[in-house]
């Protein structure tokens, strides 16, 4: 009886049958004509595996020599804002300053000896002496070794 109601559907009603075959059919030829392993080649800025020629070395870029008196790299400016904060009396924010700066540099002594001598102004000679300690680990000049080595004395 079903299929006697499914004929007798298909007889009244032609147009819809004949979308209904005409979409599977769609899909069909469109799953069967896409094949996974023939996609087109999308250009990426990836290098291809297929590629055997070396890759060219960029140019090093020309460094700077440092300032064996200051340190280098962007923290001077901090280290030197700490310094002003420190001198007008805003020891905390030349602490914070100086913080900053460590940071950035880990392994700069200038930054330990103003961070001694910002702890000292606070009252913090403890600190002061441990942050000298650290310090003497990265010193490179005299100066700043002798006046490291004078908050650890």
């Amino acid at each position: 009886m079903a299929t006697t109601a499914s004929l007798e559907f298909a007889l009244r009603h032609p147009v819809v049958i004949a979308r209904v075959l005409l979409g599977a059919s769609i899909v069909a030829l469109a799953a069967c004509g896409t094949n996974p392993y023939s996609l087109p080649k999308i250009e990426s800025g990836e290098p291809s595996y297929e590629d055997t020629s070396p890759p060219e070395a960029p140019e090093p870029a020309p460094t700077p020599a440092p300032d064996s008196s200051t340190g280098s790299g962007g923290h001077n400016v901090l280290i030197d804002r700490a310094v002003q904060a420190r001198s007008s009396g805003d020891a905390d924010r030349a602490l914070g300053y100086l913080q900053r700066a460590q940071r950035i540099d880990p392994d700069d002594a200038e930054i330990y000896l103003e961070l001694a001598r910002t702890h000292a102004v606070l009252g913090n000679t403890a600190q002061a002496k441990a942050v000298a300690e650290r310090g003497l680990l990265y010193c490179s000049g005299s100066r700043q070794c002798n006046a490291l080595a004078g908050f650890v004395d």
